[in-house]
């Protein structure tokens, strides 16, 4: 999840299905208008939050030629995350090398009935993996070349945001923040919230609120034999005793693993489901020594509002973390540029003022074009194959399918919809319909199994 919570790729098995275009919805035009030019001085923009999505918007923006401040409450500290990010994301975002804890290779799917699938030790190329970090590591990398692009950061803590005190389309907004104890405000024209799931910004339009999972995770370090075994390999456990709508999963850092899980329906037992997978996992952890515990609201769904006036939602504030994966980094960091994008071409280059309906046509409808299918389809998924264990046990049955192996990694390594066979999608259904029977079958022996014990 943006937490996210770790994107387990193997959980956007379907991507077959999306490899038809769609029509696109007819939408009413948005006017462009002339905004009023700035004589004397730049457009000037606040970036709340320091993460990828932040991070991203300010550098954007200050590279444009808008001027452009990035507030960061916490920058030593990361909440918890996974790690895992697509590897077009490197090229994308020119990411180091060097900032890759690790290069996974190979993904285990452990289902209820201890079913494993071995999922891309056949269908990755040679030269394909799945880059793993860790979140301080990239946001500060984020952070500081934002700075270098001529944004000024701020360590301070925003405590509320005053909206326009008149209708003039030029009027300011105060941004009241607090450094090293001391308040203070800061008057500027665009506002980018990228404050996470409970975002001041999110509050201070009224963009109302949303569902939000918990993602909960220990680093772990391990004795060399036990890390050596995790050095290439993540794994995704599904169940009832991991969690009730999601996955766990151990993912492997530089020096240690994640061990984790999250929920939506039962936050307040995310502990009980945290044993869970500590008890599936225990072999393969023992020895081990607790380094840190994390746990981190993640949204589940986008804001209904993410564009109000001069203000714009990015990232966990706007509920970009895809159903089914839990996937979160990219995207914040994708909906990050393409806002910060959007203010630079919407004012000429810092230039004039912009207004809502510039934000909501340079940025909103090309996100909404691009992605917001793709949400929605991964929602249905997580509905069909994570509500119980039968279609938890149908879900890795069909992880074995080394055509649907080759679909995930395409559409998940490269964020574009892979083109698939016609007759091999009509397979894949039918193949999920005969998953789905068999799997109803071995989740009724499971649950006689457990009324006997």
């Amino acid at each position: 999840m943006a937490h996210s919570l770790p994107h387990s790729h193997a959980a956007t098995f379907f991507s077959p299905l999306l490899t038809r275009k769609s029509h696109k919805p007819r939408r009413a035009c948005l006017a462009i208008t002339a905004n009023a030019p700035l004589p004397g001085r730049k457009l000037r923009a606040a970036v709340i939050g320091g993460g990828p999505a932040g991070s991203s918007a300010a550098e954007a923006l200050a590279a444009g030629g808008v001027e452009t401040f990035l507030f960061e409450r916490s920058p030593s500290t990361a909440k918890p995350c996974g790690g895992a990010i697509p590897l077009c994301m490197l090229e994308e975002f020119s990411i180091p090398l060097h900032l890759i804890d690790r290069h996974v290779t190979r993904m285990k799917i452990i289902s209820p009935s201890n079913l494993t699938v071995d999922f891309g030790a056949k269908t990755l190329k040679p030269d394909e993996y799945i880059p793993m970090l860790r979140r301080e590591v990239l946001d500060s990398f984020l952070r500081s070349r934002a700075q270098s692009r001529g944004a000024h950061l701020l360590h301070a803590l925003v405590t509320a945001v005053d909206l326009p005190s008149s209708s003039s389309p030029t009027a300011p907004y105060i941004v009241h923040h607090t450094i090293d104890n001391s308040k203070r405000t800061l008057a500027v024209d665009v506002i980018v919230g990228a404050d996470g799931a409970h975002s001041r910004v999110a509050k201070s339009i009224k963009a109302g609120g949303y569902t939000c999972a918990i993602a909960f995770q220990e680093r772990i370090k391990l004795p060399d034999d036990k890390m050596e075994y995790y050095k290439d390999l993540a794994e995704m456990y599904v169940g009832n005793d991991v969690s009730p709508d999601f996955y766990a999963w151990v993912f492997p850092k530089c020096d240690h693993v994640a061990v984790g899980t999250g929920t939506v329906r039962a936050k307040q037992d995310i502990k009980f489901y945290q044993r869970g997978i500590r008890e599936r996992v225990r072999q393969k952890i023992k020895g081990g020594r607790v380094m840190k515990v994390e746990a981190h609201p993640i949204p589940e769904h986008p804001r209904g509002v993410r564009v109000s006036g001069r203000v714009a939602l990015v990232g966990d504030a706007a509920g970009y973390v895809t159903k089914c994966s839990g996937e979160g980094i990219y995207f914040a960091a994708k909906s990050g540029r393409i806002c910060g994008e959007a203010i630079v071409k919407a004012s000429e280059g810092g230039d004039t003022m912009i207004s809502e309906s510039d934000l909501k046509r340079e940025y909103l409808r090309k996100w909404d074009d691009e992605y917001l299918m793709t949400y929605r389809f991964l929602d249905l998924l997580q509905r069909v194959f994570y509500g119980s264990n039968v279609g938890r046990e149908a879900l890795v049955e069909l992880c074995g399918d080394e055509y649907v192996q080759r679909m995930t990694f395409d559409s998940y390594l490269y964020k574009k919809l892979a083109e698939g066979s016609r007759f091999q999608d009509v397979k894949m259904v039918m193949k999920t319909i005969g998953s789905f029977m068999r799997c109803n079958i071995v989740g009724r022996e499971m649950e006689a199994f457990k009324f006997k014990v």
